[in-house]
C-alpha cells in the first residue's frame, strides 16, 4: 500500500469510527443534547452508566416520532473527569452542532462553564454535580440538579431521623474535598433546628486510609446515627467494620454517590443494615406505578446503575422541557428553555421517582431512604418519599 492510499484508508477508518460514536451528521431540525461524558478516568464508573441512560432515553424517544417530529440527537465526547476537557468539549459541540441541552460531568465543569453556557444563551445544561451551590436560580439561571442538592440529601436523612428517633445523637463523617464539605454546615444547623444532638463532626481523606483514631472519636461519642458524605465507597466498609468490632450500634448512612447497589454490596459483611437517600427507584422495583422501569429492563436486562437512572431522568426531563417551549410556540433558547422545565408541576416521571415531581428552582427536593439487605443483596426501602417542598423546608 502506497503512504497516499495507508492515509487515505486512515482517514476512512477514522471518519467510520466517528459516524459509529455519533451517528449521521445532525439534520436540520434536530434537537441536540450535548455531553461532556466521563467515560474513562476515575468517574468512569458512573459515567459509562450516565452515557447508556441517555443513550436509552434518546432512543424511545426518537421511536416514538421525536419532539414534536424532530429527532433527539446526542452528542457526547469523553472528557476523563477533567475540567479542561469538559471544557474543550463543551466548546467543539456548540461550534459545530448547536445544542440546545447539555450534560456536564462535574461540580468543577459546571461552575467553570457557567458564564460560557449564559453568554451562549441556546440551552440548558444539567449533570454528574449535586452541589448545593448549583442550586442557585440567579447564580445558575441555566443549570438544573435532576434531583436533590447534596445539603437536601442530608436534610432528608436527617427528617428521616427525627421521624424515627426523636432527639437521637448524630455524627457526621465527611471527605476533605469540595464535595464532602459542601452540606455541613448547613445540615449540622438543620440538625438543631430539628432538634437532633450533633455529638462528632469527622473529617478524613477519601479512598483507603487509616480510620482508626477517627472510629475511636465514634465510640467515644456514641452516636445513633452516622452520615457519611463525600466518599464513593472507602473509607466507609472500614469505618463500619471497626465500629462494629467495638460494639457500636449506630446506624450509618449514605448520599446519592454511596448508594449504587453494586456499589454497596461491595462492602461485604459491612454492607448489612447500611442505610441511605436515594432520589430515585432502583431498577429491580417492580412497583405497579413504574412503567418506564419495567421499559428499562425490557432494554437492558442486566441491572443498570443509579447514575444510569440519573443519565435518564435527565435527558427525560430536558426533552420535557423542549417539548413544552415548542408547545407554547417559543424560540428554544436557554431562557426559555429553563421556564419550561420550572413550569413542571406534578409531572410523572413513569415511576423513577415515586411521587409526581415539580420544579420550581434548580433542584427535586425529594427522596427515600433505603436500607441494604445483604442477603437479598438488594437495597430496600424503609420509608416513604420524603419531599422537602412540602415540609417548609
Amino acid at each position: 500500500m502506497t503512504s497516499v492510499n495507508r492515509r487515505t484508508a486512515l482517514s476512512l477508518a477514522a471518519a467510520l469510527a466517528a459516524f459509529v460514536a455519533t451517528g449521521p451528521a445532525r439534520a436540520a431540525d434536530d434537537i441536540v443534547l450535548g455531553g461532556s461524558i466521563p467515560l474513562t478516568g476515575v468517574f468512569a464508573f458512573a459515567g459509562e452508566g450516565i452515557h447508556a441512560g441517555i443513550q436509552d432515553w434518546v432512543k424511545i424517544t426518537n421511536e416514538a416520532g421525536g419532539i414534536d417530529g424532530r429527532m433527539l440527537k446526542y452528542v457526547p465526547e469523553d472528557t476523563a473527569y477533567k475540567v479542561d476537557a469538559s471544557v474543550a468539549a463543551f466548546n467543539k459541540i456548540v461550534a459545530e452542532y448547536q445544542p440546545n441541552l447539555y450534560y456536564g460531568d462535574s461540580t468543577g465543569f459546571s461552575k467553570t462553564i457557567n458564564d460560557q453556557l449564559e453568554k451562549y444563551g441556546k440551552a440548558i445544561m444539567a449533570g454528574a454535580s449535586f452541589a448545593s451551590e448549583i442550586n442557585n436560580p440567579e447564580k445558575y439561571p441555566l443549570q438544573f440538579i435532576a434531583g436533590p442538592d447534596y445539603t437536601e440529601m442530608v436534610s432528608i436523612l436527617l427528617e428521616y431521623i427525627a421521624d424515627e428517633k426523636p432527639g437521637a445523637k448524630v455524627a457526621f463523617v465527611n471527605s476533605d474535598t469540595e464535595f464532602g464539605r459542601d452540606p455541613l454546615e448547613t445540615s449540622i444547623a438543620r440538625s438543631k433546628e430539628l432538634g437532633l444532638e450533633v455529638v462528632e463532626s469527622i473529617i478524613t481523606q477519601p479512598g483507603s486510609v487509616d480510620v482508626s483514631t477517627e472510629v475511636l472519636k465514634l465510640r467515644r461519642a456514641r452516636p445513633d446515627y452516622t452520615i457519611f458524605h463525600g466518599y464513593v465507597l472507602a473509607p466507609i466498609p472500614e469505618f463500619i467494620q471497626q465500629a462494629r468490632q467495638m460494639g457500636m450500634d449506630t446506624k450509618f448512612m449514605g448520599t446519592f454517590w454511596t448508594m449504587d447497589n453494586s456499589m454497596v454490596m461491595k462492602m461485604g459483611d459491612a454492607a448489612d443494615g447500611f442505610m441511605g437517600v436515594m432520589p430515585y427507584r432502583y431498577y429491580y422495583d417492580e412497583a405497579d406505578d413504574a412503567p418506564m422501569l419495567k421499559k428499562i429492563r425490557e432494554m437492558r436486562p442486566e441491572y443498570q446503575s443509579t447514575a444510569y437512572m440519573q443519565g435518564f431522568l435527565t435527558a427525560m426531563l430536558m426533552t420535557e422541557a423542549v417539548k413544552r417551549t415548542l408547545a407554547d410556540g417559543d424560540e428554544l433558547t436557554g431562557t426559555n428553555l429553563k421556564a419550561s422545565l420550572n413550569s413542571l408541576k406534578d409531572f410523572d416521571t413513569g415511576g423513577i421517582i415515586g411521587v409526581p415531581i415539580s420544579i420550581p428552582g434548580n433542584s427535586i427536593p425529594v427522596g427515600r431512604i433505603y436500607q441494604a439487605n445483604a442477603e437479598k443483596q438488594k437495597m430496600e426501602p424503609v420509608s416513604d418519599w420524603i419531599r422537602l417542598d412540602q415540609s417548609g423546608n
